[in-house]
């Protein structure tokens, strides 16, 4: 998909004329929902209304995300205003802007609705854009989950599907955009610099309250957004359950914060066109505000370096606060919807003293807390996490605090007890915590077998199979069932589960 601001002209005249109307050019957003008409709002306060469009989705109300106790906490002037921007006048009538007439006039287009309708929608615009002779509209999306093929059966970031799609994201509470003086970041990512650049500047530019910088990661972006959401459960579980024993949630979260780094660095990894994202931009990373051009792990192996993990990414600042906001208890206003999930899965579990029988049920929870399962990204994320953890080959020990929330909601009856007795026993929690970022050292008995004639490899071996052959004589084809038994910490007949499910 072609997605720039520029078509391939070479003349300098054109260009030049080009870069005048793009930074002068408005922005619209398609399918508003909650996030769209609060920076709408902002904007009005702002007074710097003018450079933003928006659009509904067909059947979609302009505040139609808001409660309308918000609505009549609103001021009636702003509220007009942010209608004006939702709509044009033919006559004396107000007629809804619709995607067309954003493609028309906007330089900018941010698709703004949710996994469920956001392939769609970007069809439909890429459509729109060549009927109208609008090819140099940039598009952009902030879709917050995996996207998934029914007929493959497989789960996938879509910024990979489609690599020139831009991402936009920051962290906002509900209801501070609303804030006159409440201010948040943001970052504008694209593949290539300039584009990220100048879409950057373009969003910046519609309220000062709003921060938006430039980045070239946009799969990392929207991959790190996905995760987040499903992280941000497990946090608001965590406040909830365990607020009477605050030593646990330090490590707790700090673990989600970094697996999900550390997942996004190695997706990263997994990029086709990861050499040209840093090898073939019209200006260099720096000029974006990325403090260093590469960042990136390696391990050694067989006493060579090799490259396993990207983390580049992690200097776009708004990305890593939206991680880190996202998972925050607030000093006042509401969590994050995913937040409020994870704490309504905490009030059931301590009533029911059970994980939720399925994703089904955990829904009805949440809808009965007021909360519409289609605004909750995380639990569609964690619908496709196996695919997802399999497509990109993301480590166990890296992924140990979702593989624990998808075992208590998908894991077999025996799986779920042994997976609410690590969450809710705060002893077992830290001790998971702790055990389960450990690697495994499959690799340090692959090097054994190449080496035999070292007498510490061939002792390593043959006490493997020792241990083996002694486990396997004490417990044989030992169920959940029969380990509760014989006295095995649930954190470690957990970890055993979810090793033997994930990795195979």
């Amino acid at each position: 998909m072609h997605n720039s601001f520029f078509d391939q002209s070479l003349d300098a005249v054109s260009i030049r004329s080009r870069i005048h109307e793009v930074v002068a050019g408005k922005v619209g957003f398609y399918s508003v929902g909650l996030y769209p008409a609060s920076l709408a709002y902002n904007c009005a306060m702002q007074n710097e209304a003018g450079r933003l469009l928006l659009a509904p989705r067909e059947g979609r109300e302009l505040l139609g995300a808001f409660p309308a106790e918000s609505i009549k906490n609103m001021d009636p002037g702003h509220v007009e205003t942010v209608l004006d921007m939702g709509s044009h006048r033919m006559g004396s009538e107000r007629t809804a802007n619709t995607l067309e007439d954003l493609i028309r006039r906007c330089e900018l287009v941010v698709l703004s609705a949710n996994s469920n309708h956001i392939e769609e929608d970007l069809l439909e615009a890429t459509r729109l854009r060549e009927e109208l002779g609008r090819d140099q509209v940039v598009l952009a999306c902030l879709a917050g989950s995996f996207n998934h093929d029914p007929i493959s059966n497989s789960a996938y970031v879509l910024c990979e599907k489609e690599p020139n799609l831009a991402f936009f994201s920051g962290f906002h509470r509900h209801g501070a955009l609303r804030n006159p003086f409440d201010s948040f970041t943001a970052n504008f990512c694209h593949p290539n610099a300039l584009t990220a650049m100048l879409g950057a500047q373009l969003l910046d530019q519609l309220s000062p309250n709003i921060q938006v910088a430039a980045g070239v990661h946009n799969v990392e972006g929207q991959y790190i957004k996905a995760a987040k959401n499903m992280a941000s459960v497990f946090a608001g579980f965590g406040y909830t359950f365990h607020q009477d024993n605050p030593g646990v949630l330090p490590t707790l979260l700090t673990l989600l914060l970094d697996q999900c780094m550390d997942q996004a660095a190695t997706v990263s990894m997994a990029r086709p066109d990861r050499q040209k994202l840093y090898h073939r931009q019209p200006i260099p990373l720096t000029e974006l505000g990325y403090a260093v051009p590469r960042i990136e792990a390696t391990l050694v192996r067989d006493g060579d370096f090799e490259k396993v993990r990207d983390h580049t990414f992690s200097q776009l600042t708004a990305m890593v606060a939206d991680v880190r906001g996202s998972m925050m208890l607030p000093v006042s206003g509401s969590p994050t919807r995913n937040f409020q999930a994870g704490q309504v899965l905490a009030m059931r579990m301590q009533e029911q003293a059970r994980c939720p029988n399925s994703m089904e049920e955990f829904e009805e929870w949440c809808e009965a807390a007021g909360m519409k399962k289609g605004g909750l990204e995380g639990l569609k994320s964690l619908r496709y996490w196996p695919q997802i953890a399999r497509k990109y080959a993301i480590p166990v020990h890296d992924a140990s605090m979702v593989n624990l929330l998808y075992m208590a909601i998908y894991g077999r009856p025996g799986v779920k007890e042994t997976a609410y007795q690590v969450m809710t026993e705060s002893r077992e929690l830290s001790s998971y915590c702790q055990e389960s970022v450990r690697p495994s050292h499959s690799r340090r008995y692959g090097e054994a077998l190449q080496n035999l004639e070292i007498p510490e490899a061939l002792d390593l071996l043959v006490n493997a199979v020792i241990a083996d052959n002694a486990r396997q004589a004490m417990r044989g084809e030992v169920t959940l069932d029969e380990a509760n038994e014989a006295g095995v910490a649930a954190h470690l007949q957990l970890m055993d589960s979810i090793e033997s499910q994930m990795e195979n």
